[in-house]
């Protein structure tokens, strides 16, 4: 096997033994789902050979995994889009937390979303855009940080004792100044007194939201809910207002998934 072929490449786990062969199918379809588009880009991509990467595109596509036209162009296929409809409908927080998104994007005419906690990222499980017409670069699928999004901070409500080294991990490119992470984690701890959360346009500029914790039966955080909107229909006096009706949405979903409403939530 070559260098280029080696499956303890860095940064990616070690596969089971026997198991190389699938490993190397994966990050092929992680590839192209990152926009590699040619063999040459899934080879820049995984650091696989051409003549292996070849043999898995082709199989990949033999099976719906992977489309392409003429050998480039590739894209995900008709099988992962059927996988991922099932996974989400076989998750009870999507599930369950549907009919009270529905309920709220009718009513106050803003995006509303649904993630998990996905690998130390926010991961967006449903997502129903709002009427007034902006739209934002969350979809389902779409991970995003953690610490700048008001959904990822109603994941990490519970736990902040992570607080400090998620923000760190997630601004380690920039030159952070101490006042920003102190603001953070005062702005935390006040969530977490609140039981909701804010994003302050800190993901994105001109988008605000109000996020809220979704409990299980045990009371642990499994999923958050968020409303966002541009700014000019998010002032703070309508967060304010918003963040009793997110509590109660989250609590109401928290319910349907056993929670006894014990606790944070």
């Amino acid at each position: 096997m070559s260098k280029l072929e080696a499956t303890d490449r860095p940064g990616l786990p070690t596969p089971p033994p026997g198991t190389q062969t699938l490993a190397r199918g994966l990050e092929v379809i992680r590839a192209i789902s990152n926009g590699a588009t040619d063999l040459k880009s899934v080879c820049e991509a995984t650091g696989l050979g051409r003549s292996t990467a070849h043999r898995l595109v082709q199989l990949l596509q033999q099976f719906g995994y992977v489309r392409s036209s003429l050998g480039a162009d590739y894209c995900l296929g008709p099988t992962l889009i059927e996988l991922g409809f099932q996974a989400l409908y076989q998750s009870p927080a999507s599930t369950v937390a549907r009919p009270y998104l529905e309920l709220l994007s009718r009513k106050y005419l803003d995006t509303v979303h649904l993630a998990v906690e996905e690998e130390g990222q926010v991961l967006y499980v449903d997502k129903i855009s709002g009427s007034r017409g902006a739209e934002m670069r969350s979809r389902i699928g779409y991970r995003m940080p953690l610490s700048q999004t008001g959904i990822g901070k109603a994941l990490l409500l519970d736990e902040p004792g992570r607080w400090s080294s998620v923000f760190d991990t997630e601004h380690h490119a920039l030159d952070t100044l101490p006042e920003l992470k102190a603001l953070f984690l005062q702005r935390m701890a006040g969530y977490a007194a609140a039981g909701t959360t804010l994003d302050l346009e800190e993901n994105e500029p001109g988008i605000r939201c109000v996020a809220a914790p979704v409990r299980n039966g045990s009371g642990a955080v499994v999923a958050a809910i968020s409303i966002s909107a541009i700014t000019p229909y998010m002032p703070m006096e309508r967060m304010s207002a918003l963040q009793p009706v997110m509590k109660q949405a989250a609590a109401e979903i928290s319910k349907k998934l056993g929670h006894s409403g014990a606790g944070p939530a």
